[in-house]
């Protein structure tokens, strides 16, 4: 069975756990530590970033949207649309939900990384920026959320997820439409709940 190095907490994992669970493909996750890497880790992923997926034939592929491609083309195109039109909006919307996260983990490492006498308020309002300026710009337009879902809209989910776990009560405010399509996206989807940053 293929493997993916994950942690629970990271979106760019769960997005990769759930877009396999929406492709009808197990993975075995398995939690990995990446500030003190081990060096089958740093083999797998010179970069020592996660998610990491090992497949059977001893291949490893790194950087979750490489992984969401390659699983996109082991399940015939669950996860992109076929046309080219729509399938640039998912693949658009995937790089603004990560987008969101590289900002958001910046924000959290530089809290976390720095004694507080030295964290650097302006790239922490920097990063902030970003992660509110593209939820206001998807609150306005929210993607369509039929019964079919691409990598994209889970991209957002898990985004919107990590926001929860780290930024509980500071990104909703104003972004009702947002908020709504979260739920719903819940509703319709429930095993993917499960799967999200925690």
């Amino acid at each position: 069975m293929p493997k993916v190095l994950v942690s629970s907490a990271s979106p760019y994992s769960c997005k990769v756990r759930m877009a396999a669970a929406r492709a009808g493909i197990t993975l075995e996750a398995v939690a990995t530590e990446t500030s003190n890497p081990s060096e089958d880790f740093l083999k797998a992923n010179p970069l020592g970033k996660i998610p990491v997926l090992l497949t059977d034939d001893g291949e490893t592929i790194f950087d979750s949207r490489a992984i969401t491609q390659y699983l996109n083309r082991q399940c015939g195109n669950k996860l992109f649309p076929r046309n080219p039109v729509k399938r640039t909006e998912a693949e658009r919307l995937e790089a603004l939900a990560d987008g969101i996260c590289d900002a958001a983990l910046a924000h959290v490492y530089e809290r976390r990384g720095r004694p507080q006498e030295i964290v650097h308020q302006p790239w922490l309002d920097k990063q902030w920026g970003k992660v509110l300026r593209a939820l206001d710009a998807l609150n306005a337009n929210p993607p369509k959320l039929g019964s079919k879902i691409h990598a994209g809209h889970i991209a957002l989910r898990a985004a919107l997820g990590y926001l929860e776990l780290r930024f509980a009560g500071l990104w909703e405010k104003g972004r009702a439409r947002l908020t709504r399509w979260m739920a719903r996206f819940d509703e319709k989807f429930p095993e993917l709940k499960e799967l999200l940053p925690r």
